[in-house]
């Protein structure tokens, strides 16, 4: 099961995830799309730590996309 948060920062839309694994922790994902011409949504690598819950492993993501928009955006 894949809990997933939106958050929309400038011209961004981050799509933060958490994915649960086999040993009952939380794995985060991170998807940037531009919200302006062009929108190529982009799969951010994120470190492979695990979380105990949901929650900080989307906070994990969204601090990663926050960093990601800071260098790149």
């Amino acid at each position: 099961m894949t809990a997933t948060q939106t958050f929309l920062l400038k011209d961004y839309k981050l799509t933060c995830g958490a994915e649960v694994r086999d040993n009952g922790q939380f794995e985060p994902s991170l998807v940037i799309t531009r919200q302006a011409w062009p929108s190529r949504p982009r799969t951010i690598a994120m470190q492979r730590g695990v979380h105990p819950t949901e929650e900080i492993a989307i906070a994990a993501a969204h601090a990663q996309g926050l960093e990601w928009i800071a260098n790149y955006g």
